[in-house]
């Protein structure tokens, strides 16, 4: 149909708008939960600029320690700064699929929320380094440019999964969108809490509370979508889920544990490197959990994401990097992938 062609001549009514289109709109609302979610996120809405920075003196730090702090807030920030962008064009796909109010609502709160945590990055990068971009920042210390060059790989990475991203949502249903969107969720409250515990900076405390507070309502979020839409899935969205569930996985390890190597594509000494800079910043006393306890926390979101799935007769992909068995998924890439943090 042209956008040009004129109708209102020659009827009554107009024709039926052709979808997917955002219009026509409506206010439709059946899920209750998701009206309570959305009313927690109004409450909980938070200002980074209003977090506690009077108490944060950046130069009580060394300049190996900033720059490996700032590493932190970097790596991070590939995951966190496209969430705005990757929730903005989901929420855009619940218009155009007519979702409910509610839920249109409730998708609109987490681009809002993923804005805030990309600012944070941002505002503790700047003032880590004195500088608002990780790239052009002229590293003071030799592990600040081996940080720095990770950086350029990460983001070198990142970029590729944005572009697979882009081709991913038209082709996926919500239902498939948000069982990705639950992977990072779930693991990404857990190490958040941690880290609110484990800091003595005040900011940090704060900021990690704040973020930890708002994945949790994310996930709550995708739960409810879940145990909404989950009876009714076709075979061959469960078998989309079953891959998207291991493409999760290694796609977010880059931040939640380390990243896989033949997956991401990353210098031979890229986790070498990055090990020095997450001991450098212990030292100092920003907290990040050990190796250890990041494959534990990765066990433990996993498992009670099979419990979810089991319910629904979604087969689970096999996770050996955390010793759990389950169905082999062996040809994932960049162009497969649509979770998200």
């Amino acid at each position: 149909m042209s956008s040009k062609e004129k109708f209102a001549s020659k009827m009554e009514f107009p024709p039926q708008t052709e979808q997917p289109n955002v219009y026509p709109l409506t206010w439709i609302s059946k899920t209750k939960k998701m009206e309570e979610i959305w009313e927690a996120s109004q409450r909980e809405y938070w200002d980074p600029a209003k977090l506690p920075w009077d108490t944060f003196d950046v130069e009580s730090y060394t300049w190996e320690e900033r720059e490996c702090i700032a590493y932190w807030w970097t790596l991070l920030s590939v995951f966190d700064a496209s969430a705005p962008p990757v929730f903005a064009a989901a929420m855009i796909k619940t218009y155009e699929d007519h979702e409910e109010d509610p839920v249109r609502r409730c998708f609109f709160s987490v681009t809002r929320d993923e804005q805030n945590h990309e600012q944070v990055c941002g505002m503790f990068i700047t003032k880590l380094l004195g500088h608002p971009d990780p790239l052009t920042y002229e590293p003071k210390t030799e592990i600040g440019k081996k940080a720095q060059k990770n950086t350029k790989w990460l983001y070198f990475n990142g970029g590729r999964y944005w572009d697979g991203y882009k081709k991913a949502v038209p082709r996926y249903s919500l239902a498939v969108l948000f069982s990705s969107f639950l992977m990072g969720e779930i693991a990404s409250s857990t190490i958040f809490h941690q880290m609110a515990n484990g800091n003595k900076e005040l900011v940090f405390k704060e900021a990690f509370k704040n973020i930890g507070r708002d994945e949790g309502r994310h996930m709550a979020i995708c739960m409810s979508l879940m145990e909404r839409d989950y009876p009714k899935l076709q075979m061959d969205d469960r078998k989309t889920i079953t891959k998207q569930i291991r493409a999760g996985y290694l796609f977010l390890s880059a931040v939640l544990f380390e990243p896989p190597t033949d997956f991401w594509d990353l210098p031979s000494d890229f986790i070498e490197v990055q090990r020095e800079i997450e001991a450098n910043c212990r030292n100092a006393g920003f907290f990040i959990p050990e190796y250890e306890q990041k494959k534990e926390n990765w066990r433990n979101a996993i498992l009670n994401l099979k419990g979810v799935l089991d319910k629904y007769d979604i087969p689970f992909p096999a996770i050996p990097e955390v010793g759990i068995t389950g169905e082999e998924i062996r040809d994932v890439d960049m162009d497969d992938i649509i979770p998200v943090f």
